[in-house]
């Protein structure tokens, strides 16, 4: 008969092998941006601020690198798109688009990080946040004060982005949550082009 101890190590070696480790955070999300040419999402969004919440939900689609289209639904209607060169916001309910260039908004949204190669390594350390539930987690500091967010928290199951919290200058904690991923599906370019409607006032932003 096997010593109890040498029985123990050989279970203990069994379980590992059926039930591998999951990578760790910062590995996970360099395969998700790797392995995510395109990629199309439901997103629920929470946003809080002094005892306030503000809901929202859409749709996320990126085709890397540089474009973006993330649209809210629910509960008002506003389309950002970027198409590699520009950034576009338009509010369907003020009749207005908002046109920047996209170098130099890149970063003040959460489509904007994601659809980039490696904008958030360019942009924000990396360290690992530990598993919380079924997530591995990464923390996100800036390198520099003048980003757009002072904390970033990304959590990722099997080499996908499950959650995002991300703390802006304003003080804003926002919470977003995706489903239902596609990855690597055909995407029209006319998903990432906007062309202002008739009679939309246009402003250029900074």
């Amino acid at each position: 008969m096997k010593p109890f101890f040498t029985m123990l190590a050989a279970a203990a070696i069994a379980a590992s092998l059926a039930a591998p480790a999951q990578a760790s955070a910062v590995a996970q999300l360099k395969a998700f941006v790797s392995g995510s040419k395109t990629l199309s999402a439901d997103f629920s969004q929470t946003v809080s601020n002094k005892g306030k919440r503000e809901e929202a939900s859409g749709r996320l689609e990126i085709a890397r690198p540089g474009k973006f289209r993330w649209e809210y639904s629910k509960p008002y209607s506003q389309l950002i798109i970027g198409d590699g060169k520009t950034l576009w916001i338009y509010d369907q309910d003020l009749a207005q688009a908002t046109r920047k260039a996209q170098g130099a908004a890149l970063g003040s949204s959460p489509a904007a990080l994601l659809a980039g190669s490696n904008e958030i390594e360019r942009s924000y350390k990396l360290n690992e946040a530990g598993k919380q539930g079924e997530l591995e987690w990464l923390a996100a500091s800036p390198k520099k004060q003048d980003n757009t967010f002072s904390a970033i928290r990304m959590g990722f199951k099997n080499n996908m982005l499950v959650e995002m919290q991300l703390t802006d200058s304003f003080g804003n904690d926002t919470r977003i949550v995706f489903s239902k991923p596609q990855q690597n599906a055909a995407l029209p370019a006319s998903r990432f082009a906007f062309v202002p409607p008739k009679g939309v006032d246009v402003v250029s932003g900074d």
